[in-house]
C-alpha cells in the first residue's frame, strides 16, 4: 500500500531538508508530494536540489495551508494519505503504525494523537486549545478522540478526495474532522511522538486560529 505524504511548506529553511530526510527514512512505500506556499525565507530555492522529494509544486503567493494540503493532494498518486507539516514536532516513523490501522484495521481514517502519546505539553493555551476543539467535535459529531487538532491525519485518498474541502488556512483540519464525521466515519487513533516547538522557533499557530477552527467546527 503507497502512501503519499502531503507536505505544505512556508518558511522553513531551517527544518525543510531534515523533516525531508527523516520522512525518506521511513521503511514504507512512501511518495513525498511537497507544495512551497509562497516561502520568502529562501527555502523555495532549497526545495528543488534536494533529494528525496518525489513531486515539488510552488505558489507564487502564500495562500494557507488548506489550499496547499488541497494542491498537494490533487497530485498524489498513493492508495493513502497523511499530512506532514514542515517542522519537526512531529516523527514520521509514527506513520507505520498508522497506516498498519488502515491497512489491517479496517480504519478509513487515523489520526495520530499528542495525547495518549503522553509527551511533553505544549504551551498552556496550545494544549487546552486543543483540548477545547477535541470537546467540541466529539460532542457536535458523536466522536470520541483525544486530539483533534493533530497535524498527522491519515486517509484514504479517494475519501479525502471526496470531501471537496475549500478551506484555505489552518481551519482545513477541522473541516476535515468534520466533514468524515458527517459522512459517517469513525476515526481511529494511535498515540504519536512529539516535540512541541516555541514561537519563537518558528511555530506559526496564533490564538486566532484557534477561534476559527471552533467556528469550522461549528
Amino acid at each position: 500500500m503507497r502512501l503519499s505524504v502531503l507536505m505544505p511548506v512556508y518558511n522553513e529553511a531551517r527544518t525543510i531538508e531534515e523533516i525531508v530526510r527523516r520522512v525518506r527514512a521511513v521503511p514504507l512505500d512512501i511518495e513525498l508530494v511537497v507544495v512551497d506556499d509562497g516561502s520568502t525565507d529562501g527555502t523555495r530555492e532549497l526545495l528543488p536540489s534536494m533529494a528525496g522529494i518525489d513531486r515539488l509544486l510552488v505558489h507564487e503567493r502564500n495562500r494557507g495551508k488548506g489550499a496547499a494540503i488541497r494542491t498537494a493532494l490533487a497530485a498524489a498518486t498513493g492508495d493513502v494519505v497523511v499530512i506532514q507539516d514542515a517542522d519537526l514536532e512531529y516523527d514520521p516513523r509514527d506513520f507505520i503504525a498508522m497506516l498498519e490501522r488502515v491497512e489491517f484495521g479496517g480504519a478509513a481514517v487515523v489520526y495520530g494523537s499528542r495525547i495518549l502519546g503522553k509527551n511533553p505539553m505544549s504551551h498552556l493555551s496550545f494544549y487546552l486549545g486543543g483540548r477545547l476543539l477535541s470537546w467540541l467535535a466529539n460532542r457536535l459529531y458523536g466522536l470520541s478522540i483525544t486530539d483533534e487538532p493533530t497535524c498527522y491525519k491519515m486517509m484514504r485518498r479517494d475519501l479525502l478526495a471526496s470531501l471537496d474541502l475549500e478551506c484555505e488556512g489552518v481551519e482545513l483540519c477541522p473541516e476535515v474532522t468534520a466533514t468524515v464525521a458527517r459522512r459517517g466515519h469513525v476515526i481511529g487513533e494511535v498515540p504519536l511522538r512529539y516535540t512541541p516547538r516555541r514561537l519563537a522557533e518558528g511555530k506559526k499557530i496564533r490564538a486566532r486560529d484557534g477561534w476559527i477552527a471552533i467556528r469550522t467546527l461549528w
